[in-house]
């Protein structure tokens, strides 16, 4: 049964890991739905979270082949783990009348986003929820307005400290 699955690499931080963990998903047509890189505390090492729509088998594979690679210091699985979890995504609104625009505060006030930015005729939102929570605003969005511009980045998730999750 295909479900989402989320992991956690600890890598070391040089020139070309992405690419080589990128390369393992693409090489073996593994579904790759979000990739996200980052620094950690300590300098030499990165931490990524990677999330996968696959099987049981696949998503065992996945794991396997990533701890085979010498540039993975850690493979951690959260999928059934209490994480917490966000997603960065900006939200352009654009040919918004006045009226528009009052409502695109309103629905930013409701799901707890920033405006970020104003024009003449378009009003720019800065999110990080859930996964769900941004595709509830995106629908939202498009349902009210003719023209809508999204970005979206990957998620990034952490072990919860308590047992509250996602």
């Amino acid at each position: 049964m295909l479900k989402n699955r989320w992991i956690a690499l600890y890598v070391e931080n040089e020139v070309g890991v992405l690419a080589k963990i990128a390369g393992l998903f693409a090489g073996k047509s593994y579904n790759l739905e979000s990739l996200t890189v980052g620094t950690t505390e300590n300098e030499d090492i990165s931490r990524m979270t990677i999330t996968s729509t696959c099987d049981d088998l696949t998503f065992e594979q996945i794991k396997k082949q990533l701890n085979r690679m010498v540039e993975v210091i850690k493979v951690m699985d959260l999928t059934d783990t209490p994480i917490h979890m966000k997603e960065v995504l900006f939200a352009k609104v654009k040919k918004c009348t006045d009226e528009d625009k009052a409502e695109v505060f309103r629905i930013a006030d409701v799901f707890s986003v920033h405006v970020v930015d104003i024009g003449p005729d378009s009003v720019l939102l800065e999110c990080m929820l859930t996964e769900r929570r941004n595709n509830e605003l995106i629908r939202l969005l498009k349902s009210r307005f003719a023209k809508v511009e999204i970005v979206r980045g990957g998620a990034v998730a952490i072990e919860s400290i308590s047992t509250s999750c996602r």
